[in-house]
């Protein structure tokens, strides 16, 4: 979760240098060297960022220094609690087997990496996510739902005010400061750890991470220069992170 739809779409890549394309072929009419120069830009934007290859590598960036595997035991104590947070909604319309109560992938893909953790290690999870389409029901209560339903487990608490991470991690701060718990499992995707670590932290928790999923790596193979509507995405989620991430640095 982030800043609002429309603010986010014209300052992070790829809309925006649609955007810009757009605009230049206008400016052309009047300014012919520059508005074909925008419009060049723009599109050479779009181009690159359509290449798995320059998709994966913004990404490896954000996972680098993301440990793989549990290291709790290696710096220092095991953590209390098991903190998931909440990312998308479902767009799906009713019907199907799969019953996710209105959380989207990227969201059910934390709660089942949460499940296997809780089940391994027998840690209390606590649910970060607010109402981020209101009025309705909270991305932490829609999870805590599918977590009994399909995962046969209970949330130990929910957080159901935050709207981005920022507030993921104060508003998760708060409760677990009154339980008296200062280490937890942080569980989301390796490509937001960097931003959710930071933030996290800077409330005074000390956030183990715990990867939900990893993006693949920049192998360098002909099919990753070749342009696909689904690098787009990926793009989109990595330059929204670094956003994000350097946005963090600047306020903590």
């Amino acid at each position: 979760m982030s800043l609002s739809a429309l603010p986010t779409a014209l300052l992070i890549p790829p809309v925006n240098l649609l955007c810009a394309a757009i605009g230049g072929m206008l400016l052309a009419v009047r300014w012919p060297r520059l508005g074909k120069l925008i419009t060049a830009a723009g599109l050479a934007g779009l181009l690159l960022l359509s290449l798995p290859v320059v998709a994966l590598g913004l990404i490896a960036g954000l996972q680098s220094g993301i440990p793989r595997e549990d290291t709790a035991a290696a710096t220092g104590g095991l953590p209390a609690a098991i903190v998931v947070l909440s990312a998308d909604l479902s767009n799906a319309g009713p019907g199907g087997v799969l019953s996710s109560d209105g959380i989207g992938i990227i969201t059910l893909e934390r709660l089942h990496a949460g499940a296997v953790l809780a089940r391994r290690t027998g840690l209390p999870l606590l649910l970060s996510g607010g109402d981020i389409k209101p009025p309705g029901i909270s991305l932490a209560r829609r999870m805590g739902l599918v977590l009994q339903e399909d995962f046969g487990l209970a949330p130990a608490w929910l957080e159901e005010r935050s709207k981005d991470t920022w507030e993921n991690a104060a508003f998760s701060a708060e409760i677990l400061r009154e339980l008296g718990i200062k280490r937890v499992y942080l569980v989301t995707n390796a490509w937001h750890m960097k931003r959710s670590l930071l933030a996290f932290r800077h409330f005074g928790i000390d956030a183990v991470p715990m990867a939900s999923r990893f993006e693949g790596d920049v192998e360098f193979d002909g099919s990753e220069f070749v342009p696909r509507v689904s690098a787009w995405l990926r793009s989109y989620y990595a330059l929204h992170e670094w956003a994000g991430y350097l946005w963090y640095m600047v306020r903590r």
